[in-house]
């Protein structure tokens, strides 16, 4: 009986253990594609990776770093959502996706960011990259320069609209494109136009439908952009939210609209189906001894705290606190004071930063005079 119950212990033991690394399933299915990847979007992490560096042509999904820069100038105040921007021949000759811009047409820079992301527009692409930088050669230059500083090891960009029939390495790793996309969205306002079904422009008189057919048929599904051309097959940075998770599923080469479409939904399921956000916002702590100062506290505060977790885990994470018994002045407000922790059964999974809450200065020997003359008067 003895060896028994042992036996039944060591199995319970490595059980246990064993939960700790495989507590999410892998995704194991074979994905009909050159490259994929899949991030959760807030913390970068990914899940899932098939040929992620290998730079492929990105088709219109080039797009996504032609939107960034937009948002970019419009968070600058550079340009708004109101200018009317001009089209000038070599925009209106754009082919393959477009809203058919005519040569001195003008069209809002919102229609034109709309039609970009909604229909994947070339004309307006181009008429766009004209508008913020004077020319698309320019523009091309900052694309190139903010890839750069992004990080994307793995990208080269000849044009704003993807198309390659001429070009000789316009390409894009799929960890690339998902650092792109994750940039993107850090511009909520982005949001307005990916998750557009269908719409008009032209006070209704032509209408747009999105490319992304997962904007209407995937749940939580909120961007990104598609692509398609002859090098590259069929592409996509896929996007959706559920409660405080984002993930982006990024599909290379597909041989078909229906296979990516499929592909990028099964990473997005079994990224949902497996993780979860685990989030403690920044708040205020009770107030930590203060010496040296003419005041006995100080205010302090914790910094926001965010990990992404295998599901059965978001509810065994644990947390301790790591202050000193008092902090000398002087402090500046933003001074690191001590950390919070966090563990998840058992395993660190990172630390949120304590941090002082208020300025406060060292106490001059006036002011000790002071305060000890002011003690000694209370305690008479």
């Amino acid at each position: 009986m003895k060896k028994v119950l042992s036996l039944f212990l060591s199995l319970i033991l490595f059980i246990s253990a064993f939960s700790l690394f495989c507590s999410a399933a892998d995704f194991t299915e074979e994905l009909d594609c050159r490259s994929a990847i899949l991030i959760e979007a807030s913390t970068g992490r990914v899940l899932y990776e098939k040929n992620a560096d290998t730079p492929y042509p990105p088709a219109s999904v080039t797009k996504i770093m032609t939107a960034l820069l937009v948002f970019e100038a419009l968070d600058s105040g550079r340009i708004t959502l109101k200018d009317k921007v001009p089209v000038s021949e070599n925009a209106a000759d754009m082919g393959g996706s477009q809203v058919y811009l005519k040569v001195g047409e003008d069209m809002t820079l919102e229609d034109m960011i709309k039609s970009l992301m909604v229909s994947s527009a070339n004309d307006c692409a181009v008429a766009l990259a004209e508008y913020v930088c004077g020319s698309e050669t320019s523009f091309v230059m900052k694309m190139n320069e903010r890839a750069e500083k992004l990080g994307m090891k793995n990208t080269n960009f000849e044009n704003v609209t993807g198309l390659d029939d001429t070009t000789k390495n316009h390409v894009a790793s799929a960890r690339d494109i998902a650092l792109m996309s994750a940039e993107l969205m850090k511009h909520r306002d982005v949001f307005n136009y990916t998750t557009i079904w269908m719409d008009t422009i032209r006070n209704g008189a032509f209408g747009l439908t999105n490319t992304n057919r997962l904007i209407r048929f995937y749940k939580g599904a909120n961007g990104l952009k598609t692509g398609m051309t002859q090098k590259a097959g069929f592409c996509i940075s896929a996007a959706a939210k559920r409660g405080d998770m984002q993930l982006i599923a990024v599909i290379m080469g597909a041989p078909s609209r229906d296979i990516r479409n499929a592909a990028a939904s099964k990473l997005l399921d079994y990224g949902f189906a497996n993780y979860g956000i685990y989030r403690v916002e920044s708040s205020e702590l009770e107030p930590v001894k203060l010496t040296g100062a003419s005041k006995r506290e100080l205010k302090i505060k914790h910094g926001d705290f965010t990990a992404l977790l295998p599901s059965s885990d978001l509810h065994g994470v644990t947390y301790e606190t790591k202050l000193p018994d008092s902090v000398s002045a002087p402090v500046k407000k933003g001074d690191r004071i001590g950390t919070i922790e966090f563990s998840s059964n058992g395993k660190p999974i990172g630390e949120a930063v304590i941090c002082s809450d208020e300025d406060a200065d060292r106490i001059s020997f006036s002011g000790i005079f002071m305060k000890l003359l002011f003690e000694f008067l209370l305690i008479k």
